[in-house]
Parts: structure tokens; sequence; C-alpha cells
């Protein structure tokens, strides 16, 4: 009898055990997401441990989200929640998926830099690819003094940008947005390219500056080299500059096909037509191509430039201005011709 009440014991523990096993593995070890690929969650400053779980909802079963609901409340999630971008991959375990979310383990997204003419475009671009608003990142951008803690200010902080593609955080900051952008920048520009912009009579944010104005004045990277000669001989020589996209810039209409006198006129510190010299900062973000066209520019005695009338988005280049003024009437006549205006 006592034989038979210790087997009895022992079989109700042991389907006990099975039951408390099963269903842990039911509730926490199973599957968490249904779907078939990597999904991501964004959990950003507003979220609460509710709005997560909504957040979660479509992706998974009811009993894995329980399960999770049973962790947040057994470790207190809801006042420890890690903003980021979380990678919810098949076969990920409900455990592993609430460790993932509780010590913020997210995962990076590819950010690209791209060559914008304002703050506000690259605002503008950069802001649904980050947690950081687009009035955040101009509000830094136009800042004096944030601009200058990072050694520029609100004019030349678009030489810190190199387009490229970088790896960051869904959430990061601002501030560690900027100091990110401002070591590759100096990566960037190492010992060989320094030594070049100071070959060259620049200094790197002088060099950004001007490849800003080639970039603006030819889409060919071929003819970049060449058109950084030109600019740079103008330099040396005292001329002005007179760039035609530093005064669409100045005026902010980019839309302009024709520069005319009354587009001249404009007091303002971009226009080359006026004020001699490099503008105050660069008039977009300057591609690596303008860079390079900059740092090695083409060693020639041509001071002017002029499109070509075929509008094959290349120029016609001149050393004197009596050869300047012949290149310019086959353009303008050609502009007539096709009622541009």
């Amino acid at each position: 009898m006592k034989l038979n009440k210790t087997r009895y014991y022992l079989i109700s523990a042991a389907l006990c055990l099975i039951s408390i096993v099963g269903i842990g593995y039911y509730y926490f070890l199973t599957s968490f997401s249904e779907m078939a690929e990597t999904v991501y969650v964004y959990i950003d400053h507003d979220d609460t441990a509710d709005s997560v779980y909504t957040k979660l909802q479509p992706l998974t079963s009811e009993s894995a989200l329980s399960g999770l609901r049973t962790l947040s409340r057994h470790y207190d999630y809801g006042t420890n929640i890690r903003t980021g971008r979380y990678a919810i991959e098949p076969g990920m375990s409900t455990v592993n998926v609430f460790r993932m979310l509780r010590n913020g383990q997210q995962a990076p997204i590819m950010l690209t830099i791209p060559e914008c003419r304002t703050m506000e475009q690259l605002a503008g671009r950069l802001a649904p690819k980050l947690m950081i608003d687009s009035a955040t990142i101009v509000k830094a951008v136009t800042d004096q003094a944030f601009c200058q803690k990072l050694g520029y200010d609100t004019c030349t902080i678009g030489c810190i940008f190199v387009p490229n593609t970088y790896e960051v955080y869904w959430n990061t900051s601002i501030e560690r947005l900027m100091n990110r952008m401002a070591r590759e920048h100096d990566t960037f520009w190492n010992t060989e390219r320094q030594q070049k912009a100071k070959a060259a009579g620049l200094t790197p944010n002088e060099v950004c500056t001007l490849a800003s104005i080639i970039d603006e004045e030819t889409s060919n990277n071929a003819e970049k080299p060449m058109v950084a000669g030109m600019y740079l001989n103008r330099l040396n020589k005292g001329m002005a500059l007179q760039a035609d996209p530093t005064v669409k810039f100045a005026l902010k209409n980019f839309a302009l096909r024709r520069i005319y006198k009354t587009h001249l006129a404009i007091d303002n510190p971009y226009n080359t037509y006026r004020y001699a010299g490099l503008p105050p900062g660069p008039i977009k973000i300057a591609s690596i191509q303008g860079i390079e066209a900059v740092l090695n520019h083409a060693h020639h005695d041509y001071l002017y430039m002029c499109a070509k009338e075929d509008f094959s988005g290349t120029h016609n280049f001149a050393v004197t201005y009596q050869e300047h003024l012949r290149n310019a009437d086959r353009y303008v006549k050609a502009l007539n011709r096709r009622g541009i205006k």
C-alpha cells in the first residue's frame, strides 16, 4: 500500500513537471514570430509597454504575446523601455525576443548621406530613416553654438558631411549622428588629401565649397577637373568667380534656367558676381567626385567657361574674355531658339 502511494506521488509529480515544462515551452520557447521573414519593430520615446505589445501583436500568436507580457511584468520592462529598431527573426523564441528588447540589442540601419542643396532638404531626406525628426536636424545645423562645438559655423556645417552610406542605429541622437559625421569627415580627409588641398592653397572647407559649385556647374565627372582648374585660376588672379549656381543659391531658386542681370543684383555673400573669392560655405553637400576634382584639378590657362550650345552638359572654355563672349553668344542664341527663359 505504501509503495503504491509513493508511486502515485512520483507519477503525479512527474506529470506536474511535464505540464510545467510544456506550458513553459508553449509560452516562452516556441517561435515568437509567425512571419516567414524578418520583421523590424521600431520603439521610440513615446512607447509604453502596452504600445510595444500593440506593435508586436500582428507578428505573433496570442500565447507567445502572453508569454512576453508575463516576462515583462516579472522583469518590470515597462519602467525600462529601450528605444530602437529591433529585428524579429523567424524561429526566435519569446524569451530571446524579450531579452533583445530588454537589453536594447537593436539592429543597425544603413544611412545614406545624399548630395542635397540645403540643410532643410538634407533633414527631409534623413528624418524618415531615423528616430529624430527633420525639425531637430534643422535646428541643430542652424544653431551657431552647436556647429561651433564641432568646429564649424552655420555656413560651413555642410562640409562635415561626406556623401556615403554608413551603418548607424535608428535611435541615434542628433549629437551622436553629428559626432559620427565628424569622425567620418576626419577619416576621409587623410594626410594625402590635406596635402593636396594645401598645395591648391585651400583648406578642406574651402575645397568642399568650391567642389559644391563645380557639382552644380556640371554633372559630367570627367569635366569637373577642368572646371576646378578654371575656378582656381580665377581665384589665384583675384578675379570674381562669377558662378551662376551661387546666384541660384542666393535667390533660393534652383529652378532658374537662365541668369539675367536682375538676378546678379542680389546683395548676398553667396553671389559670386558681387563678392570676390569663395562664398561663406558650400552651396550643396559636395560630392566625393567634386572634391577629388578640386584636389586633382587640371592645370591650364582657362579663365572663362560657358555651357555648350549643344546642351550636352559640358562647356566651352576660353582664355580671353573676347573668346568667352563668342562662346556665350552662341549659347544665348541656342537658348532663344529653344524658347528657354
